[in-house]
């Protein structure tokens, strides 16, 4: 049983929803190796520039790892598990896709980790978030503490992680783990708005600005001010760029090549 449904919408742009309701779309094993495959497949080609993750239902988006299956799990098989999230979630950050989640209801712990290592987050009024972890005596493994440190500072992050408090979407938003609220009954619209708002620019571009972005996050300024300069030089040499500057001149919409 594939444990997502995979929609195309529009040129470019993919809606992935975690198709697991009656678990609260739990990360299970086999929910984890399907996504692993589809990050990887879209990753490798250029069919699909931006990627939309929701959960099945209105309940949740992803309420974390499915502890019932945990429960079975040696620690051998847990660590093995943990290294495989900790893959998937790094391979999202590191793929020129753009990663939007659409949070429709709760997402605690993996699912909130899973939503950090989007590129962008929207969600629907009833969304919840937060790393739960310390409340079942673990601590979050895939990569929340960092993730969310860097989002919202050690500080914030520090109030949240070691309190397992949870965030409704109002609170997350202020807090700045969310990046826009959609109206009520239009998660699934917004997100993919957003998305095409994207998906309309120069695809290298794009996926060059994001590495700029997450790659200069670890440096200091003058490093990262270089970095910056590394990448601009690989968008200075494309088609794109020229075809921008073209359509500029002639008051017409671009039509980029990704090239």
């Amino acid at each position: 049983m594939a444990e997502f449904k995979v929609e195309q919408r529009g040129e470019g742009i993919q809606l992935w929803t975690i198709d697991g309701e009656t678990r609260r779309n739990a990360i299970s094993r086999a929910m984890l190796n399907e996504l692993e495959a589809l990050v990887t497949r879209v990753s490798s080609g250029r069919d699909v520039r931006v990627v939309v993750i929701t959960g099945a239902g209105d309940k949740a988006f992803c309420a974390g790892a499915d502890l019932k299956e945990r429960a079975t799990m040696s620690e051998a098989e847990v660590r093995a598990f943990l290294d495989q999230l900790r893959r998937t979630f790094r391979a999202i950050e590191r793929s020129d896709c753009v990663f939007i989640a659409a949070i429709n209801g709760a997402a605690f712990g993996g699912g909130t980790e899973l939503a950090l290592s989007c590129d962008l987050r929207v969600a629907a009024p009833v969304a919840e978030l937060g790393l739960t972890e310390v409340r079942i005596g673990i601590i979050p493994g895939g990569g929340g503490t960092q993730r969310l440190s860097r989002l919202i500072g050690p500080g914030r992050a520090k109030d949240l992680i070691l309190t397992g408090r949870r965030l409704n979407a109002a609170e997350a938003f202020t807090f700045g783990v969310v990046n826009r609220l959609a109206p009520e009954g239009r998660l699934v619209e917004t997100a993919l708005a957003l998305a095409e708002a994207i998906r309309e620019n120069a695809p290298v571009a794009v996926s060059t600005a994001k590495h700029a972005i997450d790659e200069g996050l670890s440096l200091d300024l003058d490093e990262a001010l270089a970095l910056e300069l590394r990448h601009y030089e690989k968008v200075l040499a494309t088609e794109d760029r020229l075809e921008g500057l073209r359509a500029f001149a002639e008051k017409r919409p671009p039509r980029f090549r990704g090239r």
